[in-house]
């Protein structure tokens, strides 16, 4: 009969999954068509994808910022997240040197403001966005999740966002930034481009990835592990924070997505319950 039952369990989500169909629109301007038309590497940087359920309304949406030391990389929708029921935005934005790292933080608001005011077009819930990113896609999630002045520009609450889930992102002043002014690798620095300088209890829930502490990056678990006991001390009720051991900055992606796609279905199921 347990047989029966799983082998059912199986065919059904197997059913459901089959007849969900997905749609995806690339390279989507989220700045003005002034402001394009006025800076050519906004015009062929500052673009987005978007991946969703078709023929489906109220589903979460995860805007996805990609890795890359705010140097390099490219707009993405990871693979580990198509075909779970939510819509996910890879989202491009302006590199250093070409401009200075901070500009960075400007692009990611704008993108997040573009999915606040054009995801319901696709059947998405406003009210069910997510940040997340892996590295320097994680520090964009948090600059501009934790400070409040990015979405302010847009007439946006950072309070309206779901959640902020960071795949092993620096929460002291980004390495990038710090380059930018001469300062090593090695040189801490917690100023207004540090997600630390924005502790604050009455963020949204904020969940914290790292690999092992002897194989990550420079310090960021150490990091990581900072900034959620100040969000403890500061009252903060949603800090989460995972340590993936044996994995390095580069392979913890892949076992934290599990993790993501958990806290954004526990997410939603609140936010479900309480409207």
């Amino acid at each position: 009969m347990k047989k029966l039952i799983l082998l059912l369990l199986i065919t059904t989500s197997f059913l459901v999954s089959a007849q969900q169909q997905y749609a995806i629109e690339k390279d989507i301007h989220y700045y003005p068509d002034a402001v394009n038309k006025s800076d050519k590497y906004i015009d062929s940087q500052c673009t987005l994808d978007i991946y969703y359920p078709k023929n489906s309304k109220n589903f979460a949406t995860i805007i996805w910022f990609h890795g890359g030391g705010l140097t390099g990389g490219n707009k993405e929708i990871p693979n580990a997240l198509l075909e779970k029921g939510f819509a996910i935005i890879g989202v491009g934005y302006r590199l250093s040197p070409k401009v200075k790292a901070a500009a960075c933080i400007d692009d990611a608001a704008a993108a997040i403001a573009w999915s606040f005011q054009h995801i319901a077009d696709y059947g998405g819930r406003a009210d069910m966005i997510f940040l997340s990113g892996h590295s320097a896609g994680a520090y964009l999630t948090m600059m501009v999740g934790l400070n409040k002045e990015y979405l302010a520009k847009y007439d946006l609450d950072a309070n309206r966002i779901a959640g902020n889930i960071a795949f092993s992102g620096q929460t002291i002043t980004h390495f990038t930034i710090r380059k930018e002014r001469g300062i090593k690798d090695i040189q801490p620095l917690i100023d207004e481009y540090a997600p630390l300088y924005f502790v604050r209890p009455d963020a949204p829930p904020l969940v914290l990835i790292t690999g092992d502490p002897e194989k990550e990056l420079l310090g960021r678990y150490e990091e990581n592990a900072y900034l959620w006991r100040m969000m403890k001390l500061a009252g903060h009720k949603r800090t989460t924070i995972y340590k993936l051991e044996g994995f390095d900055h580069g392979t913890m992606v892949e076992p934290a997505f599990p993790l993501l796609i958990k806290e954004v279905n526990t997410l939603t199921k609140e936010i479900i319950k309480t409207t």
